[in-house]
């Protein structure tokens, strides 16, 4: 919803039913609320094919099978929101071998893909309530400075967030360590969908 009204989105899923549906939801609720948007759904590499920045907007566990079964991700901005944790008595960052999600993607896709993190620490309740401005800083990260500045640019076009250039790559693990911590202090503190404001 946020991202269709400053750009044509579309919707990807293994289940290419699943994703017309979202579509359809989306669309519906943006003419409810008099919003102009474009956002239409496929299967993910109908996505793939037609999109120059693809989202990777999946759980760690399926990163790897959904990214091995697509092709033709060779020169296209990819960006990895994807924090690799697991929720014992408390959260945990649970990197792979590589260090982290963003890492262990520059390993398997092709070496042309344009890899960047962002998004890694906003609340997915703070994106869904579409009503609310968001005010949070995003971290961005990426060895491609082309690509790194797309990224930022389309962050910043998102309702009040401000994108930060936060280096190469390599600093991707420090960033989606951010996220348990996050769930951590909400959950010891009461609070609830927490971000980072870097002031």
């Amino acid at each position: 919803m946020r991202l269709s009204r400053i750009m044509d989105v579309c919707v990807g899923s293994r289940d290419e039913v699943k994703a017309s549906e979202t579509c359809e939801l989306c669309l519906q609720l943006a003419s409810d609320k008099g919003l102009s948007c474009f956002v239409r759904g496929g299967t993910n590499q109908e996505v793939l094919n037609s999109s120059d920045i693809v989202i990777l907007a999946i759980p760690f566990r399926h990163l790897k099978s959904t990214v091995e079964s697509l092709t033709g991700f060779e020169d296209k901005i990819v960006i990895s929101p994807v924090n690799p944790m697991e929720k014992v008595d408390h959260f945990v960052f649970t990197p792979p071998s590589e260090g982290s999600a963003a890492l262990f993607l520059k390993g398997i896709l092709p070496d042309s893909t344009r890899i960047c993190t962002a998004f890694n620490n906003i609340s997915g309740k703070r994106w869904r309530s579409i009503d609310e401005e968001l005010d949070y800083s995003v971290p961005v990260c990426g060895d491609d400075h082309e690509a790194k500045v797309v990224v930022m640019d389309l962050v910043d076009k998102i309702s009040h967030l401000k994108a930060y250039d936060a280096g190469p790559l390599s600093i991707s693990p420090l960033i989606e360590g951010i996220t348990p911590l996050l769930l951590n202090i909400a959950r010891y503190n009461h609070l609830k969908d927490l971000g980072v404001r870097f002031v």
